[in-house]
């Protein structure tokens, strides 16, 4: 589903060079639930971002769901993003100005996509957002918008979803009820999840751990 080889991302020149990705090598199969941790500046969202095709790396490949990344350009990536991956990030970045369900509904908007009915109710049920779809996000609680960005991240059926410091803004209650909503739904509807946290309990529920120090992974 996701193989990253050799993968490196350099930023300056000289003594001034940062190797925030130093040779990374690292497969991650369908359906798997992979965590990484390490301590800030170790590499790991700019990992997240070269799986997501957000950066570009300065040497090295990543192929997702069977497709090298450095072969699209930037429309084809922008619309390999919206159908293949589902992202989720520590704040929320979900529309002040659009409802609930607007919010939800927005990566298929984007699309131009009909939304399959019968599955946003499925997934706003399993959220506990039923009697939230038409209130606005300045109303809801930190753990009520994270789980709006899951639903948003579902709702195209992507088949990965990349979460990054997913319950980093969520007191230790919410952030254990978010991160068990994500690996149920990711198990429930057979998606590869990667989730960055510096929590190393909710690591734990992961699959897999992934440490990064100095831009390389060290131990699983």
């Amino acid at each position: 589903m996701i193989k990253v080889h050799n993968l490196k991302k350099y930023y300056g020149r000289g003594e001034n060079l940062v190797k925030a990705l130093d040779g990374i090598e690292l497969t991650i199969a369908r359906g798997e639930f992979a965590a990484i941790v390490g301590a800030s500046g170790s590499g790991k969202t700019t990992l997240l971002n070269m799986i997501g095709g957000l950066d570009v790396p300065t040497e090295g490949k990543v192929c997702v769901d069977g497709v090298n990344l450095e072969n699209l350009r930037e429309k084809q990536l922008a619309v390999f993003r919206r159908k293949k991956i589902g992202f989720i990030f520590q704040n929320y970045n979900l529309v002040p100005t659009l409802t609930v369900e607007e919010n939800i509904m927005f990566p298929l908007d984007l699309d131009g996509s009909a939304p399959d009915g019968n599955f946003l109710k499925e997934i706003v049920s399993l959220l506990g957002l039923e009697d939230r779809m038409q209130t606005y996000p300045n109303v809801l609680s930190g753990g009520q918008q994270q789980r709006v960005a899951i639903a948003r991240a579902l709702i195209s059926k992507p088949p990965i979803i990349l979460a990054d410091e997913p319950t980093g803004n969520l007191d230790s209650r919410n952030g254990q009820n978010v991160a068990g909503l994500l690996k149920m739904t990711a198990q429930l509807y057979h998606r590869t999840l990667v989730m960055i946290t510096h929590n190393q309990e909710l690591a734990q529920l992961a699959d897999r751990v992934l440490h990064m120090e100095d831009g390389r992974i060290v131990r699983e």
